[in-house]
């Protein structure tokens, strides 16, 4: 980011590590796996091992925010998509921490579906933040995209390698927000920004240390770009104004999805573990 030229993108949509295996709880944190043996990100990301101390972790991502606010134009902004959790039993608000004195204009809830909760002590958590970060005054939200809320309900990405993939919707939605690009993804990881620009029509930079993720994200556009050029057409937007009955649908479709995404889980579940844990929907 660094080599790029000042305000030479119109927003950033982004997904950075969480640091999850930095954590007190017994899921991932000393390699044994806990609740989660076969967890995705037990071994890290590829380069990465997501278990940075705190404090550095903290700072390392704070660079990285005042490096995109730097590139992002006047009425440009950024999409930052972090996950609150809870540290030595307490509630931890780990993006409000990187986030602090950046000019956060709002926060949307992304409701996606949940998993399951073996932790008594918790009800199920089933929702990531993004932080919506204001460049400047002139920052305003495309007309098309105003009658969204703040609470989006997007199923989780489905069939992609990557160890913690967010859903082609999600970022879809981020820029069609601003209403143009370029957009920058500073983590691509398997490219899905940049799919999500491509549905658009609207230009992109990827960032990427990983040669693995860099090998994922282009095979997984050019299939879409071959996609496209089968469909002839310019794709439709994800983003609409809704009537009453459409936005009913789409909360219903999202509940299905949810339901047998749930089902799934919970039937590879039993058949793993035999019984041995407890359930808690």
């Amino acid at each position: 980011m660094r080599a790029m030229p000042d305000a030479s993108v119109r927003l950033v949509v982004t997904s950075p590590p969480y640091n999850i295996k930095n954590s007190t709880g017994n899921g991932l944190k000393d390699g044994r796996g806990g609740k989660w043996p076969k967890a995705a990100l037990q071994g890290g990301y590829d380069g990465h091992s997501d278990a940075m101390p705190h404090d550095e972790y903290v700072a390392w991502q704070r660079d990285c925010l005042a490096e995109m606010l730097r590139l992002v134009r006047p009425d440009g902004a950024i999409f930052y998509n972090h996950k609150w959790r809870v540290q030595g039993g307490l509630w931890q608000r780990l993006g409000d921490a990187i986030t602090e004195g950046f000019p956060v204009r709002q926060i949307i809830i992304w409701q996606r579906a949940g998993g399951f909760n073996h932790n008594p002590g918790y009800f199920l958590p089933s929702y990531e933040v993004i932080y919506f970060i204001a460049a400047s005054r002139e920052t305003r939200v495309a007309s098309e995209s105003r009658g969204l809320t703040d609470v989006w309900r997007i199923p989780q990405g489905a069939g992609n390698p990557h160890p913690a993939p967010f859903p082609v919707e999600l970022a879809a939605r981020c820029i069609e927000a601003m209403g143009a690009g370029p957009v920058l993804d500073p983590f691509m990881g398997s490219g899905t920004t940049a799919i999500a620009a491509e549905q658009l029509g609207v230009e992109w930079i990827g960032i990427e240390k990983s040669a693995e993720y860099v090998q994922m994200a282009r095979e997984r556009i050019a299939g879409e770009l071959r996609q496209i050029a089968c469909d002839g057409a310019e794709r439709t937007p994800l983003v609409a104004a809704e009537t009453a009955t459409e936005a009913a649908e789409r909360d219903i479709e999202w509940a299905r999805r949810e339901f047998e995404e749930r089902t799934r889980e919970l039937e590879a579940l039993r058949r793993e573990e035999a019984g041995q844990l407890p359930l808690t929907l």
